[in-house]
């Protein structure tokens, strides 16, 4: 169901371009062999499915797809679950492009640089407005009221800006905005950023979302393209370089949630994107995926619908039973317990098995009388009957798995977990 809330004909030469080649280090063993939005959220989903569905819902059906690293699992998302949604004989396209070399020898050296190197593409769609957006943050949004704002004020570029605590600035760019909206001073991850006058502690930080001018975007690049002291990154460069002599403004977050407080997430760390997958669990979470007015598109492979069989009475008794979690299609609960947790497709849970506010990610098979507690295992990994996961930490370190600050124990794809010696294997 498309969107209610938009207007085709007002975004029809506005380009989005959406940032998807970032390493994604800190969420490191999940981008060991993935790119970072490639990631899987919410069990269906992977994390740029976000992006490119706010883009979709606002009517933006122009985008440019930059990937980089590890970027085989993405591009195939995109060729299998995204392409369907775009009719180049209606001039709409996603395009995917991997650094081309077209203008020097280098890998993406920066956010600029990344759009830069494509400027060939950008030139050759002969937008009026590029909106440049981060393809790894979860958050549903519609770009025409950034792109409404951002004409309305006549500004050379809007910033998406929302209210974070001071601790958390500190890894965000930060705003000083004047009371017309006008972005007054930009800082790129400093120790101490600037408050909100008359907050409580309060920051206004970048959500790494752009709206530009095409033809003030274009000269910007091409003028940091040819500086050698450049970091060649919009935050640390190009906007900070014409705060003073352009129009620069902030935009206020405002998402489809419809609800009191606006929901957006950085995953940027392990425990970040833990607990923003627990979220989605919570009887009226602030991100609703159940939205058919916002809808949040993926490819949904063909699997049969989620199975739960053994009905046994009683505490000791073998039943397979869910709760307070979201549970994919394919997944079989059979005879085991899964409580608080999200189960992708195809995971199996055998009997008398435990899960609790765990992630399991595709193909997941928890053998029998397994306990797997504040985990996230990666697709296909096979759990031994008996063995326990995320209830000793220094345990699950020794055995070479990994062990977020927050106390999650991440199981990597492709890990092998070899029996406890002590296991149960009682039925």
């Amino acid at each position: 169901m498309r969107s209610q809330h938009v207007d085709q004909k007002r975004v029809r030469d506005v380009v989005a371009v959406v940032l998807a080649g970032g390493k994604g280090a800190r969420l490191e063993p999940l981008t060991r062999d993935r790119a970072k939005p490639a990631v899987p959220f919410g069990g269906s989903y992977r994390i740029i499915d976000f992006a490119l569905s706010n883009c979709l819902n606002s009517g933006l059906r122009r985008v440019l797809l930059l990937t980089q690293y590890k970027a085989i699992s993405l591009d195939r998302h995109i060729n299998v679950g995204w392409h369907r949604f775009f009719c180049r004989d209606l001039g709409e396209f996603l395009d995917v492009l991997p650094p081309q070399q077209r203008v020097d020898e280098n890998w993406y050296l920066g956010t600029a640089d990344a759009v830069y190197q494509n400027i060939y593409s950008l030139e050759m769609a002969a937008p009026r407005l590029v909106v440049v957006l981060a393809g790894d943050h979860i958050y549903k949004m519609n770009y025409q009221s950034l792109i409404d704002a951002h004409e309305e004020s006549g500004a050379d570029v809007t910033i998406g800006s929302l209210p974070v605590p001071r601790e958390a600035a500190r890894e965000f760019g930060t705003m000083e905005v004047d009371g017309a909206g006008r972005v007054r001073a930009f800082h790129e991850k400093v120790a101490a950023p600037p408050t909100i006058p008359g907050s409580d502690g309060m920051c206004l930080a970048s959500m790494g979302i752009y709206c530009f001018s095409a033809s003030f975007l274009l000269e910007r690049l091409k003028e940091d393209a040819h500086d050698r002291s450049s970091r060649h990154d919009f935050g640390h460069d190009v906007l900070p370089a014409v705060i003073e002599s352009h129009g620069v403004h902030a935009f206020p977050f405002r998402d489809e949630n419809r609800k009191r407080d606006a929901y957006w997430r950085d995953v940027g760390t392990i425990d970040a994107y833990f607990e923003a997958n627990m979220d989605l669990i919570d009887v009226d979470p602030q991100l609703n995926l159940y939205d058919d007015q916002w809808p949040i598109r993926t490819h949904y492979p063909s699997y049969p619908p989620p199975k739960f069989v053994f009905a046994g009475e009683g505490p000791d008794a073998r039943r397979g039973e869910a709760t307070d979690s979201l549970v994919c299609p394919g997944a079989i609960i059979s005879g085991g317990r899964v409580t608080r947790s999200i189960i992708g497709p195809g995971v199996r849970v055998n009997s008398f098995a435990w899960v609790e506010e765990s992630i399991l990610f595709e193909g997941v098979d928890i053998g029998r009388h397994a306990r797997v507690r504040r985990a996230i295992i990666d697709k296909g990994v096979r759990v031994p009957p008996g063995m326990a996961i995320g209830f000793d930490p220094a345990a699950d370190a020794a055995r070479g798995l990994t062990v977020s600050p927050q106390g999650v124990t991440v199981v990597a794809k492709g890990q092998m977990l070899s029996a406890d010696p002590l296991a149960s294997t009682v039925d």
